[in-house]
């Protein structure tokens, strides 16, 4: 019986991990997607995103604005 608790237990780890991978990877795309099309347009995108405001790159800092946020829906 402590063995199939422990494998639903497993299933359900990995299911929550696919889903925080796949709601990060979306998140990351529409806000990459924003801060290039800002970058092209000379705006200063990094003050739109939490957490974005101090990084030098631009995949860094979406990466920033995107853990910032996940942390709020956690």
């Amino acid at each position: 019986m402590n063995q199939i608790s422990q494998l639903t237990h497993r299933e359900g780890g990995r299911a929550e991990m696919l889903a925080f991978a796949a709601l990060f990877a979306t998140i990351f795309s529409v806000f990459f997607i924003v801060a290039v099309v800002a970058q092209l347009m000379m705006l200063n995108w990094r003050s739109w995103f939490p957490g974005a405001e101090d990084s030098k790159s631009l995949t860094g800092g979406v990466r920033a604005a995107v853990y910032t946020l996940m942390s709020q829906i956690n």
